[in-house]
């Protein structure tokens, strides 16, 4: 039976269910969904706003960068294997509920984080923190299009994206800001009050919610998705340092494809699937995936790389780095309800073209910068691919989840959340590597400028070291900048491929179904 015939045959009774229960529209849903935001805001916040502390750890645990690195490599590898089980957990114990329980273990998590005595207790404080942070997002998502119905699913959808994309733009400037002036551990200590005021707001403003019972927990399946994640990602984080072409990392690559392959197989032919793949069939869903995978690694690419050049190219410190991001956060903010509010009139097609070409062309010219360009003109190019960005990634999520049957929703927020995941560090692994090469290659190719046959010893012998070396430093620079400016050029030429694919998305609006897991 397809997924559309059961459909059909399921409409009868949420029908049924809708006329005997109130829907969200008439309970309003505004107000939870803030609440659902900031808890979530809080928790995706954490994976950007640690990047800055980075050198402030590594000075105070006497720790070297491949060992420093693991705060952030653990915390993706646990928040990555964590994320498949939450539509699992949110049918079993109830979203509301398994809501709760996450943000205040994230808290908890975080206050511990911020005990951390050694760089090891660290690492597994990082974990303990990134379980139930990665269970946060999927379990908001899902519990979106229960509250709200599908008129209003692009308003929702504008709020939503506050977290997905706000939060990550922002962790550099309230990071920046804390190590920079403050102490590092306070970018975990701040998590305790929003933790436990989100989840007593939680208790007060959300509803419960009616789904469907969880089946037997498919262990196999979790196994087998779980192996394959974490070997995926943990070959994405280790792939420059160990060596793209190195025994581990093929050794990873090659069991993270065996093991996805054979989660497949077990979730077709069990009963009770974990993550139920036949959410696939539903081409709007799939292509929404495509592009936001597309939209992510460019996002998390170039401001990677966008703050690097602010610091190494242009002298600036942590704060003011992460300051100049700002304005693109801002940016997002103001463009996110607009789109949220079109989408509702005109369905997802035409913001999300337009938005990628915006997001493209922006890309494109910021493939022009220089050591010497102004810092405005930076902000603005940020800002410009901001205005894209905040058009397309809301419909683009919302058309695709949204087009599958009610009850393969939990299941399309926890994939949806497993690729933005696995995009971002795909993404930012794939440019990384494309980035090493070229200032290889360019650095090598340039190594004739540095002098040869200077004097051995005396004071020329000095001055001519120091000259060398600030012509050295002087030819890095140089060499990383035109990197960028490749990097850019490539990621521009991503995200237009994306443009062919937006123009297969859903036109129009979608209707008023109500939503699609029905409260009391």
């Amino acid at each position: 039976m397809s997924v559309d015939d059961r459909v059909r045959e399921d409409a009868p009774v949420r029908q049924a269910a809708e006329i005997a229960q109130p829907t969200a529209g008439e309970r309003g849903w505004i107000l939870p969904m803030l609440v659902l935001v900031a808890g979530m805001f809080m928790s995706i916040l954490d994976t950007t706003i640690v990047n800055v502390a980075v050198v402030d750890i590594q000075r105070d645990f006497g720790a070297t960068t491949d060992q420093v690195q693991w705060i952030a490599t653990a915390y993706t590898l646990a928040e990555g294997v964590v994320v498949p089980v939450s539509a699992w957990l949110g049918l079993r114990f109830g979203m509301k509920r398994v809501y709760n329980i996450a943000l205040v273990l994230f808290a908890a998590g975080s206050v511990l984080c911020g005990l951390a005595w050694s760089l090891d207790s660290l690492i597994v404080f990082r974990v303990v923190q990134a379980i139930p942070g990665g269970v946060l997002p999927a379990v908001t998502l899902t519990m979106v299009y229960a509250l709200v119905p599908k008129d209003k699913i692009g308003q929702a959808m504008a709020v939503y994206g506050l977290g997905v994309i706000f939060a990550p733009a922002l962790g550099p400037v309230v990071g920046g800001y804390l190590v920079e002036y403050v102490d590092w551990r306070l970018i975990f200590f701040i998590n305790l009050p929003i933790g436990v005021l989100g989840a007593l707001a939680a208790v007060v403003v959300l509803p419960s919610f009616d789904t469907e019972r969880a089946g037997k927990f498919d262990l196999w399946g979790f196994a087998a998705i779980a192996t394959s994640l974490g070997a995926l990602l943990l070959a994405l984080e280790e792939g420059s340092a160990w060596g793209w072409t190195s025994g581990p990392i093929v050794t990873l690559f090659a069991i993270s494809i065996l093991s996805l392959a054979l989660f497949v197989v077990i979730e077709l032919e069990v009963d009770e699937p974990l993550l139920d793949v036949r959410v696939f069939l539903t081409w709007q869903y799939t292509n929404s995936l495509l592009l936001i995978a597309i939209q992510v690694a460019g996002l998390f690419a170039v401001v990677f790389y966008v703050l690097l050049f602010l610091q190494q190219a242009q002298g600036l410190g942590a704060f003011e780095a992460g300051l100049m991001l700002l304005p693109q956060a801002l940016a997002m903010a103001v463009v996110m309800p607009v789109a949220g509010l079109l989408y509702d009139r005109i369905g997802p097609r035409w913001l999300a073209v337009t938005g990628l070409a915006i997001s493209a062309y922006g890309t494109f010219l910021m493939h022009d910068l220089t050591v010497d360009t102004s810092r405005t003109t930076v902000v603005w190019l940020l800002v410009l691919r901001a205005v894209g960005l905040g058009l397309a990634m809301m419909p683009i999520m919302g058309g695709g989840v949204a087009a599958v049957p009610p009850h393969l929703v939990p299941a399309a927020s926890a994939y949806n959340n497993v690729v933005q995941r696995a995009s971002q560090a795909f993404g930012l692994a794939v440019l990384t590597a494309f980035m090493t090469n070229w200032q290889a290659s360019l650095l090598s190719g340039r190594a004739a400028l540095v002098p040869a046959g200077a004097p051995a010893v005396g004071p020329a012998a000095e001055q001519a070291m120091l000259q060398t070396y600030q012509l050295y430093a002087r030819t890095q620079t140089q060499v990383f900048v035109d990197a960028l400016d490749q990097l850019m050029l490539v990621t521009s030429a991503l995200t237009a491929v994306g443009i062919v694919l937006a123009l297969f998305l859903r036109s129009g609006p979608s209707g008023s179904d109500g939503p699609a897991v029905m409260m009391h």
